[in-house]
């Protein structure tokens, strides 16, 4: 049997012999371990394709290796959408059931269980069979998240019930329930149900949530060196360093970036030095390839609670409280971080991603609009005549703001109070599909977006702000001045959007040169 070459790996858990990997346990492995032997039950979450799985494998193979504990590991991914209970619990004492056989566990599980009786089957179920075993049984739940309603209500029960009673009834040692959702929100999904949780909540049964972390810089150059050892093919330095400034460590994007350089760019040459301008290259092509993952991921723009939060960072406003259902929720899908004072999307890569999933139909129906938008009306010796293209935008924002607005309430995901700024950046998009670059900088709180359009090797810094009062534009210019400051440029633009019903578009629309600390900031009234 040939040995199967390693490689970067985008889809599914990590195995050992097929992938480069980092341990899945580093910094956590004890931790769990505690909480097992201490008989807990606890809750591991964290985004998508983040290493759960790789995980949980891990810990089941360590566990039944040292031979103190029967450890089992059992995906409830097929039971999402039955939330009846009535066809849910027995789906689930099935699915169990295979998990069992598959993995070689002692028999004896589920036999003869009484499937009609489906609000206790699944306890004494496991009951039963614990007291058939000579050693503690670990059960890790993964996709538990995926449970809803009815079934999720009774699964929790049943699990609080054995839990409860283990004192003088055999049951499960320890319990993980695992998914991209930490515990608060499967009481939301529960919501829905019409039954009262009541007093005896089965969610009090849980000891503590664990959130997996992203790869540090340093974790993220391990990972690359293990593909230098075995091929020989090296890295520069600076790519670790663009990695993990482009992805913040998130582990299926850092493979992402890898497996792009080494497999597409270099065609698995491996003589070949892996550069920043490959792994510049990578990040474009991953984000015009949209895979499985980004695209499971960008659907959940959709949802109403996803987006109560980020339609507000899309324009500089305040999220919600970060101890709200629906902000903790985004949090857990890997959509946005707080790590760092304000809210804002997980890594530049998510944040590229959400703005061209939310302008993609603005920017078609502008190419459609005709040749007075198009690129060589603004594009002069190899630069951008600015103010030329924000004439453009003036014009096409004058004619087509309601019919946006609408299209924003109604079709596109009901993001109205972002459609200014999602809009223009549409407009601007024509720019990096010319051969430029859109630098964006959307944070939460800062009553403002800044955007660098980088073109030719020149960079112009915009801010689009939307107008509060007259004593903003003050506070907009000082912003816009410190933008500048940090691209060295002596020039910028500053985009403000008037949203007022008593002002005639010719007293919106103007476009005006103001100087702020030597230097020009050309204000666009929108």
């Amino acid at each position: 049997m040939y040995k199967c070459r390693k490689e970067f790996n985008v889809a599914g858990p990590c195995l050992p012999d097929d992938h480069y990997m980092l341990d899945p346990l580093r910094g956590i492995g004890e931790d769990l371990m505690d909480l097992i032997r201490q008989k807990h039950y606890f809750v591991i979450h964290a985004a998508r394709q983040s290493g759960k799985t790789t995980l949980l494998k891990q810990l089941t193979r360590d566990i039944n290796a040292a031979g103190d504990c029967y450890a089992i590991y059992c995906s409830l991914e097929a039971i999402q959408g039955i939330s009846e209970p009535e066809r849910g619990i027995p789906a689930i004492v099935r699915t169990l059931a295979s998990a069992f056989r598959d993995s070689g566990m002692p028999e004896g599980f589920a036999v003869g269980a009484d499937y009609e009786d489906f609000t206790n089957v699944l306890r004494d179920s496991l009951s039963a069979y614990c007291k058939t075993l000579g050693k503690p049984l670990v059960v890790f739940f993964d996709e538990a998240d995926c449970l809803s309603e009815g079934t999720l209500i009774s699964f929790l029960r049943q699990l609080r019930a054995g839990y409860i009673n283990r004192g003088d009834i055999p049951f499960v040692h320890s319990i993980a329930l695992v998914g991209m959702r930490n515990l608060r929100d499967y009481r939301v999904q529960a919501r829905g149900d019409s039954q009262t949780l009541g007093s005896a909540s089965p969610f009090n049964i849980v000891t503590e949530a664990i959130s997996l972390r992203n790869f540090t810089k340093e974790e993220i150059i391990e990972l690359y060196t293990q593909h230098t050892a075995e091929t020989g093919q090296a890295f520069e330095p600076r790519v670790a360093d663009y990695a993990f400034e482009q992805t913040n460590g998130q582990p299926w994007l850092v493979n992402a970036v890898a497996r792009e350089c080494v497999e597409k760019i270099a065609k698995r040459d491996y003589t070949a030095l892996v550069t920043r301008g490959m792994a510049e290259q990578a990040v474009h092509n991953i984000i015009l390839a949209r895979g499985t993952h980004v695209d499971s991921l960008l659907e959940r723009l959709k949802e109403p609670r996803v987006r109560k939060i980020i339609q507000p960072l899309i324009i500089g406003e305040e999220v919600a409280d970060k101890s709200d259902d629906d902000y903790m929720f985004t949090k857990d899908l890997g959509l946005i971080r707080d790590d760092r004072i304000y809210t804002e999307p997980s890594n530049p890569i998510y944040a590229e991603l959400i703005f061209r999933t939310l302008t993609r139909k603005a920017q078609e129906s502008i190419i459609n609009a005709g040749a007075k938008y198009a690129p060589p009306n603004y594009i002069k010796d190899g630069k951008i005549d600015m103010n030329v293209l924000m004439r453009a935008f003036q014009e096409y924002w004058r004619e087509n703001s309601e019919i946006w607005r609408e299209r924003y309430e109604t079709i596109i995901y009901e993001y109205s109070e972002a459609a200014a700024h999602l809009v223009i950046q549409a407009f601007l998009q024509r720019v990096v599909n010319g051969g430029g670059d859109v630098r964006r900088e959307a944070v939460a709180g800062t009553r403002r977006v800044d955007l660098c359009v980088e073109y030719g090797g020149y960079k112009y810094p915009i801010e689009l702000k939307i107008l509060q009062n007259e004593s903003s534009r003050a506070e907009s210019l000082a912003q816009i001045r410190d933008y500048m400051d940090k691209f060295g440029s002596d020039a910028g633009w500053l985009v403000i959007f008037d949203r007022g019903t008593g002002k005639s578009w010719n007293d919106k629309i103007y476009m005006k040169d103001e100087t702020v600390d030597g230097k020009r900031v050309t204000v666009v009234g929108c």
